[in-house]
């Protein structure tokens, strides 16, 4: 269980510099809702489901239906 845990924390900590450092913002935000999935996913096996609920619920479904919403009402700007 704990070689899970490590796994998850590690995949968590790439993900995390992958999105700092895309430059296209829809790859960003899928990368942020795998983050948000992977995180519940944390969470759930920490024993708090309550909090992996709403970590699953906002932060990977809310927020990202959001993001995307935004990101369809910009334009680009490609050189």
């Amino acid at each position: 269980m704990i070689v899970l845990n490590v796994m998850i924390v590690i995949f968590l900590i790439v993900a995390a510099l992958a999105i700092e450092r895309t430059k296209d913002l829809l790859s960003a935000v899928i990368i942020f809702s795998v983050y948000s999935l992977m995180m519940s996913v944390l969470w759930l096996i920490l024993k708090t489901p309550d909090v992996a609920l709403t970590e699953a619920a906002i932060g990977a479904g809310v927020t990202s239906i959001l993001f995307i919403a935004v990101i369809s009402r910009t334009q680009r700007y490609e050189k």
